[in-house]
């Protein structure tokens, strides 16, 4: 481990690991499996690149993103490590060099995608080269509940019988029980060592609201709160991805959208504007997101509402990979509950698949319903206790009021049970407010004891009421019956009267007003910060690379604090490395130098 540490520190500029890093390195460089869950922004990635490094060898990265492996392998080049990746991408004689540069030794890391993986050709390849391990990375990918599911990676199990004395070592951020059970049997890791570190993002605020005029919404969340900042905004369709990204850009905002719909050259050319130009902001579909080592992504906001806990997770984990403030902003109604399970119900899932994913969107929507902490909420699903209410969701911040519901509740139960399980809540709302439509009469359901009882709340208040009793599992949404409503078993106490039921009052968003940009320390002089982001910027654009692979903003703001001088004073700084100081340290000190000086005149 003496060399895994110096690697550590030379290389990438770490002077410690972080828990358990150490624990996997060792065992992975000892030959050994492991199972890695960890949260985004924990450090996976070194718990094989640095393995891969001490082991002789190439470590062999499976990874379902053509689109990042650029990306991923430019910022190891930068670090002076040897790495390359081999996709369709490459023309045959960039192929072949590749090919060959890892029959020579000469490669510290290759990432392939897994259908390459399982190419006649790629195995043969790898059976003729000395191979360090294999590091499967977004390893819920293998499961085929999950929202991500790649059929190839079924096929990886395979490496454990042809490449027995290659340590493998698979890692995810998002998985359930169910779903790390899964990911260790299709993986044949049953024998592997476990590693799953805590799933609390703490620096992410988690706010959820109602939707009533979502564009207005989202604006007023952007301008008030990020109007210079890196965003994802995730839509549920393509159309709405396309014109949420049009009418952002009217707005003034640099945005872009992106999802499976546009052709590949599009998708790449948009994801590497993300990550390389500052302040842009993706409206995407759930197809846009996985594997982004972007750490400065300031907000994630939903338009619409996730299938599942997991995937909600999994994208807002998007945000704050720095550690630094960010904001999970979601706004949903009824209507996606309604459009999600029409979804479900449509899908060639089996019956089972259809079932657990009922469960999975009625979690999500006991989340979005809930009115105490939502990171205790959330992390409890994981199956994390947290011992008290966090002070950084929306419930904590802005505790919702509640009422007495009882009574309305009964009302809106029966107006279910008299009408025959048959409507939606536009028409069971009518017969509780006594309209007279067309359909009342049609059906005779103005002759009903419940109509016309519910005169004391406004349409708003029953939809409030008619969307908790679902996110509550009391009533069930018909898929495929326009969108009816159906009592659930536990409804019966209630109908019954025999216990009582408080609801949340729906308000209109209150915006939080919370600093989420990186915070400077006191002492950091503002001139100097933006001349080092300036300096930054330069030898990003001349390379080619996002910003943050030259140095993260927690290594300016230590250039700022530290005030360095001499390369030596320059290499004690975190993230650090031989290669960056012999790459960057004279330009950096020199900004600093003449930043100094224009401050002292």
């Amino acid at each position: 481990m003496s060399t895994a540490l110096q690697i550590l520190q030379t290389t990438f500029g770490f002077t410690h690991f972080r828990e358990p890093q150490q624990a996997i390195i060792e065992a992975v460089v000892s030959g050994n499996d492991a199972f890695v869950l960890m949260p985004t922004g924990g450090g996976k990635s070194l718990c094989y690149q640095i393995p891969a490094l001490v082991r002789p060898g190439c470590g062999v990265v499976i990874s379902p993103l053509i689109a990042l492996m650029q990306d991923q392998v430019t910022a190891l080049q930068q670090l002076g490590i040897r790495a390359s990746f081999l996709n369709s991408t490459l023309d045959a004689q960039s192929a072949a060099a590749v090919e060959d540069a890892l029959l020579n030794g000469e490669l510290d890391l290759l990432y392939l995608a897994p259908e390459r993986l399982n190419q006649t050709r790629t195995s043969a390849l790898l059976e003729s080269a000395t191979l360090s391990l294999f590091a499967i990375d977004e390893a819920h990918c293998v499961s085929q509940w999950g929202h991500d599911f790649r059929s190839d990676y079924l096929q990886l199990e395979q490496l454990q019988q042809r490449f027995p004395s290659v340590p493998r070592v698979a890692l995810t951020a998002t998985a359930d029980a169910r779903t790390q059970q899964e990911i260790i049997d299709r993986l044949g890791l049953e024998h592997a060592a476990q590693f799953v570190v805590g799933f609390d993002r703490p620096n992410i605020q988690y706010r959820i609201g109602l939707k009533n005029n979502p564009r207005q919404q989202l604006l007023r969340f952007l301008k008030d709160e990020h109007p210079q900042d890196a965003g994802i905004v995730y839509c549920l369709s393509r159309k709405k991805t396309e014109e949420t990204a049009q009418w952002l850009t009217e707005q003034g905002f640099d945005a872009l959208p992106y999802h499976a719909g546009l052709s590949a050259e599009i998708r790449a050319a948009h994801q590497a504007r993300f990550l390389r130009d500052e302040n842009v902001i993706v409206v995407a579909t759930i197809a846009f997101g996985m594997g982004i080592d972007k750490p400065d992504v300031r907000f994630v906001v939903h338009l619409d509402l996730p299938k599942t806990v997991e995937s909600y997770y999994q994208e807002t984990g998007r945000a704050g990979r720095d550690g630094a403030p960010a904001t999970a902003w979601m706004i949903y109604g009824l209507q996606d509950v309604i459009k999600l399970r029409q979804m479900m119900q449509s899908s060639q899932g089996s019956e089972q698949h259809k079932r657990l994913e009922q469960h999975r969107l009625n979690a999500m929507l006991g989340l979005c319903e809930i009115t105490s902490c939502r990171r205790q909420s959330l992390l409890h699903y994981f199956g994390e206790d947290y011992p008290q209410p966090c002070g950084n969701c929306d419930s904590c911040l802005d505790p919702a009021k509640t009422w007495d519901a009882t009574e309305a509740c009964r009302m809106a139960l029966s107006a279910v049970a008299r009408t025959g399980e048959r409507f939606g809540v536009n028409h069971l709302i009518d017969v509780l407010r006594g309209k007279e439509t067309e359909k009342m009469w049609q059906f005779e359901h103005h002759l009903l004891p419940t109509f016309g009882v519910g005169t004391a709340l406004d349409n708003n208040q029953w939809r409030s009421v008619f969307r908790q009793l679902v996110g509550r599992s009391y009533l069930s949404v018909d898929m495929e019956g326009y969108g009816a409503l159906k009592l659930q078993e536990q409804c019966r106490p209630l109908l019954r009267g025999e216990v009582a039921i408080a609801l949340r009052v729906d308000q209109k968003q209150k915006v939080v007003k919370r600093q989420t940009k990186t915070p400077l320390p006191e002492e950091v002089d503002v001139g100097l910060w933006e001349a080092l982001r300036e300096c930054r910027r330069e030898q990003a654009e001349e390379q080619g690379v996002p910003p943050y692979v030259i140095f993260h903003d927690s290594t300016l703001i230590e250039m700022c604090t530290l005030l360095p001088q001499t390369h030596d004073e320059f290499a004690n700084l975190t993230g650090v490395g031989e290669r960056k100081l012999l790459k960057y340290g004279d330009a950096f000190l020199v900004a600093i130098r003449r930043a100094q000086d224009e401050a002292a005149t």
